[in-house]
């Protein structure tokens, strides 16, 4: 993480060789380090076919979506602290209405795998602005989007605890 850290914080992107050269190293050791260990397990033995990086002000809900395609997302907040949720919001399924809550801060990495046919969605929890790492199994189509989405205070969504639609401004 040291080389990709320093890009980072260090601010290098007025050497875009130098930077270039640390990203390649970065992704190299990375996928060594993925198929060579019980992490490729995790990832469903396929690499990941893109990685994105997203940084969202406190209070900012990205709900809801999912995906048709087989895509499974993988989130790392590496800074800020947000709250991942995950509904299941398929009738036919045997987990329909299960609602699941991640807390996750830079403070303490860690990846969030969230399968793309349940519905998921984030919020900003923390006092500043989180930055997430997210890596994607299928690559991003401009023409056709693998992506569905309904609004973030959908009352179609319903959190089992209270029974109620869910409230992304109840954070626990």
């Amino acid at each position: 993480w040291s080389c990709f850290s320093d890009v980072i914080w260090n601010k290098e992107l007025n050497n875009i060789p130098a930077l270039l050269t640390k990203i390649s190293v970065f992704l190299v050791i990375l996928y060594i380090w993925l198929t060579q260990s019980e992490i490729f397990d995790f990832f469903d033995k396929s690499l990941p076919k893109q990685v994105n990086f997203s940084k969202s002000k406190p209070g900012v809900i990205r709900a809801w979506h999912r995906h048709n395609r087989n895509q499974t997302d993988y989130f790392m907040v590496t800074k800020g602290k947000m709250k991942i949720c995950v509904y299941d919001g398929d009738e036919k399924s045997k987990t329909f209405g299960t609602l699941l809550e991640v807390f996750a801060t830079g403070d303490d990495l860690k990846i969030i795998k969230v399968p793309g046919n349940f519905w998921h969605g984030t919020k900003t929890i923390s006092s500043i602005p989180s930055e997430t790492i997210y890596f994607l199994t299928n690559l991003y189509d401009y023409e056709n989007p693998d992506e569905e989405r309904m609004d973030w205070n959908n009352s179609t969504v319903i959190n089992p605890k209270t029974k109620n639609p869910y409230d992304w401004n109840v954070d626990e």
